[in-house]
Protein backbone atom coordinates (compact mmCIF):
# COMPACT_ATOMS: atom_id res chain seq x y z
CA UNK A 1 0.00 0.00 0.00
CA UNK A 2 0.91 3.46 -0.62
CA UNK A 3 1.76 6.01 2.41
CA UNK A 4 -1.46 7.61 1.47
CA UNK A 5 -3.48 4.95 1.78
CA UNK A 6 -1.97 3.68 4.71
CA UNK A 7 -2.60 6.89 5.83
CA UNK A 8 -5.95 7.91 5.11
CA UNK A 9 -8.36 8.80 7.92
CA UNK A 10 -5.24 8.80 10.18
CA UNK A 11 -3.14 11.54 11.97
CA UNK A 12 0.61 11.05 11.22
CA UNK A 13 3.68 13.11 11.65
CA UNK A 14 5.80 12.90 8.76
CA UNK A 15 9.53 14.36 8.93
CA UNK A 16 10.35 15.43 4.98
CA UNK A 17 13.23 17.00 3.83
CA UNK A 18 11.73 16.97 0.01
CA UNK A 19 9.28 19.83 -0.56
CA UNK A 20 7.15 17.16 -2.99
CA UNK A 21 6.09 15.68 0.22
CA UNK A 22 5.17 18.58 2.07
CA UNK A 23 3.03 19.57 -0.94
CA UNK A 24 0.64 16.39 -0.10
CA UNK A 25 0.11 17.33 3.73
CA UNK A 26 -2.63 18.80 5.09
CA UNK A 27 -0.79 21.40 7.42
CA UNK A 28 2.87 21.77 7.38
CA UNK A 29 5.24 23.16 9.82
CA UNK A 30 8.37 24.98 9.61
CA UNK A 31 10.85 24.84 11.95
CA UNK A 32 14.04 26.64 12.48
CA UNK A 33 16.43 25.78 15.20
CA UNK A 34 14.15 23.80 16.70
CA UNK A 35 11.40 25.99 16.92
CA UNK A 36 7.88 26.38 14.74
CA UNK A 37 8.61 29.50 12.33
CA UNK A 38 5.36 28.67 10.19
CA UNK A 39 2.79 26.47 10.24
CA UNK A 40 -0.37 25.97 7.77
CA UNK A 41 -1.52 23.92 4.19
CA UNK A 42 0.97 24.69 1.75
CA UNK A 43 -0.44 26.77 -0.82
CA UNK A 44 -0.96 29.40 2.20
CA UNK A 45 2.80 29.12 2.60
CA UNK A 46 4.30 29.38 -0.39
CA UNK A 47 2.33 32.23 -1.55
CA UNK A 48 3.85 34.05 1.60
CA UNK A 49 6.54 35.70 2.48
CA UNK A 50 8.52 33.41 4.73
CA UNK A 51 11.18 30.76 4.75
CA UNK A 52 9.04 27.97 3.30
CA UNK A 53 8.30 30.66 0.25
CA UNK A 54 12.13 30.94 0.31
CA UNK A 55 12.67 26.93 -0.22
CA UNK A 56 9.93 26.95 -2.88
CA UNK A 57 11.05 29.66 -5.08
CA UNK A 58 14.78 28.48 -4.84
CA UNK A 59 13.84 24.64 -5.58
CA UNK A 60 11.44 25.14 -7.87
CA UNK A 61 13.44 27.44 -9.90
CA UNK A 62 16.24 25.01 -9.74
CA UNK A 63 13.32 22.28 -11.21
CA UNK A 64 13.03 24.95 -14.33
CA UNK A 65 16.48 25.18 -14.88
CA UNK A 66 18.77 22.79 -17.34
CA UNK A 67 21.14 21.24 -15.57
CA UNK A 68 25.10 21.05 -17.95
Amino acid sequence: RSAGAALTGRTALVVAHRLTQAVAADRVVVLEAGRVVESGPHEMLRDADGPYAALWRAWSGSRAAPHP
